[in-house]
């Protein structure tokens, strides 16, 4: 197999009389730069309009500052794709840019349906820890878990809903790293002329890089898509219509990567179309995918003014405006990635770390929240799924929370050593002492005594050694104290 690239772009021009003329003077080449240029101007324009309007009236900046980086994902496209046409022997810089946003975008967009269900990651994780039932995956990992050990197996739904939060959230922050990564593999090899995006053969870099993006991709999409599933109909998400905005965003990541590399396919392994007296080499290899996505931007960018729209943020109720003069402020804010830099790390630091400690983990302790909207049976993990830190029947302890922070500064405490004393001395095991501890709260102090434990208190200090079924541990406690 010949390891020799015969035909780098880098090397290839197209000249004025190496085309047919088709219209006039113009050549499909010169064609091709007009109409892209057209469409990548209307793109431009109306994506400006939309984020300016965003910046202007920056009232939730949580929520706007992802809207306008997916904003820019039109712009950005348009403006690359007209450069790989005009500059056609340096394609590969400009689609590396281009390429490397997508990233940027998909987990922009992840982001803003996270804070459309709540305001801080904090919220988040309380909201996905109470969320109740959990859909099954969707094709086609619900047939790859029928195939496969079913509920025992890797492709098992998670019975925490905090568990299939980090889930979906490491499969889209991954792809951020592995689009940089690529990106970076990209340049270098086409600097060393082992990138050679004109062959499929596995001895150069191309192949390598758009299969490692083919899967990567597509396991964000997936964990999209997952999201949407599980989300679209609650009362959080439906208002803000998921279903337009997914939409556009997978439209525009299916065409910019699955398009090219199918028409790539197409030409270089399956020879569909060959280059000819119309069309040179770059016209096919870069020309035909760049202007047909330069013409979908255009697109895009009208059907942004319907997915995100910038009137529900205009009005005072919302707050003031945060966008600073001339929206500079919301543009810097959009612009600034620290927080996916954050993002991914979280991500990274529960797959490998947090995953095997769940049991020890305070997330995953249940809030109680699910009391409040309903859930009575919420499964909280997947080591402990029917009871709570204290269970309202028994009052029995969960041993789940005796693993949290504050159990041992109690456990600690000098209250912790008394109340231990006064079991020992009722002789009462620690399951019967906590079921008679009516009157003493969730963190074991004592209360004040009710009217009936009042009585009680009188009776046993009137008949010392005697003890009442009905009083509480304290009060008994306090009459051998003073019987002694």
């Amino acid at each position: 197999m010949d390891r020799k690239c015969n035909s780098t772009l880098e090397h290839l021009r197209i000249l004025p009389a190496t085309e047919k003329v088709l219209v006039g003077q113009l050549t499909f080449h010169d064609l091709a730069i007009i109409i892209a240029a057209g469409s990548t101007l209307i793109a431009i324009l109306l994506s400006f309009f939309l984020i300016m309007m965003h910046a202007t009236h920056y009232t939730v900046p949580r929520q706007q500052k992802h809207i306008i980086r997916i904003l820019f994902m039109v712009p950005v496209y348009a403006s690359s794709s007209f450069l790989q046409i005009k500059f056609h022997w340096h394609a590969i810089y400009f689609q590396v840019i281009s390429d490397c946003y997508e990233a940027f975008a998909i987990s922009s967009f992840f982001s803003l349906m996270c804070h459309y269900i709540a305001p801080d990651l904090h919220e988040q994780k309380e909201y996905f820890r109470d969320m109740h039932p959990i859909k099954p995956w969707v094709w086609p990992i619900n047939w790859f878990r029928a195939c496969c050990c079913a509920d025992r197996g890797p492709w098992r739904t998670p019975r925490s809903g905090l568990t299939w939060f980090n889930i979906i959230w490491i499969g889209v922050y991954h792809y951020c790293f592995i689009r940089v990564a690529m990106t970076i593999t990209a340049v270098v090899t086409q600097y060393f002329d082992r990138y050679c995006e004109s062959s499929n053969s596995p001895f150069f870099a191309h192949i390598w890089v758009v299969a490692i993006e083919a899967i990567a991709v597509t396991i964000a999409m997936y964990c999209l898509i997952q999201f949407y599933v599980q989300l679209r109909n609650t009362e959080q998400l439906a208002p803000h219509q998921p279903f337009l905005k997914i939409l556009a965003i997978k439209l525009v990541i299916f065409l910019s990567f699955w398009q090219s590399m199918a028409i790539s396919v197409g030409t270089s392994t399956l020879s569909i179309i060959q280059p000819n007296e119309v069309l040179a080499y770059p016209d096919i290899k870069i020309g035909i995918p760049s202007l047909l996505l330069c013409f979908e931007m255009a697109c895009f960018a009208v059907l942004h003014l319907w997915a995100f729209p910038w009137r529900g943020y205009n009005h005072q109720a919302n707050g003031p405006r945060r966008g600073g003069f001339l929206g500079m402020r919301a543009l810097w804010d959009a612009i600034n990635v620290w927080d996916v830099v954050k993002g991914f790390g979280r991500g990274m630091r529960w797959l490998f770390v947090g995953a095997r400690h769940r049991r020890e983990d305070a997330s995953y302790s249940l809030s109680g929240r699910g009391k409040r909207r309903g859930f009575d049976d919420v499964v909280d993990t997947p080591y402990n799924s029917h009871t709570l830190a204290m269970s309202e029947t028994t009052n029995s302890p969960n041993p789940n929370a005796q693993n949290l922070p504050i159990a041992s500064q109690f456990r600690s405490s000098v209250w912790y050593d008394r109340r231990q004393q006064f079991r020992q001395q009722l002789g009462l095991a620690p399951h019967q002492a906590a079921a008679r501890e009516n009157g003493a709260g969730e963190d074991g102090l004592l209360r004040s005594p009710s009217r009936d434990e009042s009585a009680g208190l009188i009776q046993n200090a009137q008949t010392p050694g005697s003890h009442s079924p009905t009083a509480p541990v304290g009060v008994v406690a306090r009459s051998v104290g003073k019987t002694r």
